[in-house]
């Protein structure tokens, strides 16, 4: 009869941690790419390259595999509220390559550096708020 109880008091603490839904993952895009990080190399004969300053998160989005796939997604849908917009993806399906978030610097996407996702990510809501800077947006990841 002791062990039948330890049990039931056991399954009565453990099973809702298997019930929870599922946790969202933790993704930030960083808020810039500091110009000391970016160089230009094979540049044409007698011109010299300079940088001149931070290039600040301009975009973001889940992808389709590897950045050079190029595999951009339409969102599923687009809300507006007090000042922000947030987009939803679903990704459901087949993902041979992975998902990937990436984010996207200066005023036309420049440069962008990515991050594989979890496999199990199957929706994703990124909320955008217009930053301090010129062509910047502040962007909240939602990914779950």
């Amino acid at each position: 009869m002791q062990t039948k109880r330890l049990l039931t008091g056991a399954a009565c603490c453990f099973f809702p941690m298997f019930a929870q839904p599922a946790v969202a993952t933790s993704l930030a895009c960083p808020a810039s790419v500091p110009a000391t990080s970016i160089s230009l190399t094979a540049v044409p004969s007698g011109w010299t390259p300079y940088i001149d300053g931070v290039l600040y998160l301009s975009a973001a989005a889940p992808i389709d595999g590897a950045p050079e796939r190029r595999g951009q997604l339409v969102p599923s849908g687009e809300r507006k509220k007090k000042g922000q917009t947030t987009f939803s993806y679903r990704l459901e399906g087949r993902y041979p390559d992975g998902k990937w978030l990436q984010c996207s610097y200066g005023a036309h996407g420049e440069v962008t550096l990515s991050r594989r996702m979890d496999d199990s990510v199957s929706v994703c809501e990124l909320t955008y708020r217009k930053g301090s800077k010129a062509g910047q947006n502040e962007i909240d990841i939602d990914c779950r």
